[in-house]
């Protein structure tokens, strides 16, 4: 049930994951919106191709409730099941197992979570489920701390993408260790994408400008006043930042230097 991969044009900027390749850098939740009519709409609007699905919140199996893929169409939208609301990777294996058994999906989003409060991301249980779940053919995108040492680890257990957290899920407070996510995104050569944390469109440009190949974002979206808006807003950001980085920008100075040459000055 993966959306077919679509036609790329090779002079677009593409990106490549698991074998699949995207136009769209940006990757949308699928919680948190008033219904999924207006989720489907954010996404739409967002220019998603790639739509996270949290397994065990959203439902995708009971015809007698409302269902994701009746309005976030499987045929339009690359579904990444992910594991929210593990705190083992236990929980988290026999989910995405569930998940592959249901949908037929393989291309996953791992995460494992440490705590409620602040659900950041146990890292040693993270590192035990994806050498699992690798050695079951899954091809698995890892939400992680920021940390490069743990990212490197990652990459060489097999992990498809590295996603790293811009800050707490859900918080909006945009990125908070910029260094580390550069350090990250320059030394992976596995896609790198900007996690959690992202609460308006300069946040996720920021993400972009730092060499990421994507950000993912939920709440942000979901819960603006208004999400269809903001994920137009997002789309650009994206964009925007990803222009920015290709561009390669100016290097920064501790003084000014003049716009217009002083030579030949009246």
């Amino acid at each position: 049930m993966n959306a077919p991969t679509p036609h790329i044009d090779s002079a677009e900027d593409t990106w490549t994951v698991a074998g699949r390749t995207f136009r769209s850098r940006l990757i949308v939740g699928t919680g948190k919106y008033r219904d999924y009519a207006q989720n489907a709409a954010a996404a739409e609007a967002a220019g998603a191709e790639i739509v996270t699905v949290a397994v065990r919140r959203v439902n995708i199996s009971d015809p007698n409730q409302p269902m994701l893929m009746d309005y976030v169409k499987p045929d339009r939208f690359t579904y990444l099941p992910n594991t929210a609301g593990c705190f083992t990777g236990e929980e988290a294996v026999r989910t995405l197992r569930l998940a592959r058994e249901a949908g037929g999906w393989d291309l996953v989003k791992l995460e494992v979570l440490s705590d409620p409060k602040t659900l950041y991301p146990d890292m040693e249980e993270t590192l035990r489920a994806l050498k699992l779940l690798v050695s079951e053919g899954f091809a698995v995108m890892v939400y992680c701390s920021d940390d490069p040492v743990y990212a490197r680890k990652l990459e060489d257990a097999g992990a498809a993408a590295i996603m790293p957290l811009g800050a707490p899920i859900g918080s909006g407070l945009g990125i908070q260790n910029k260094i580390n996510i550069a350090l990250i995104a320059q030394q992976s050569s596995v896609p790198v994408v900007v996690d959690a944390g992202v609460g308006t469109a300069s946040d996720a440009a920021i993400g972009m400008e730092l060499g990421a190949q994507g950000i993912l974002m939920n709440t942000a979206i979901a819960e603006a006043k208004d999400p269809v808006r903001m994920a137009k807003a997002m789309k650009h950001a994206v964009i925007a930042g990803r222009e920015a980085f290709l561009a390669g920008r100016m290097a920064k100075r501790m003084y000014a230097d003049p716009s217009s040459p002083l030579a030949g000055l009246i």
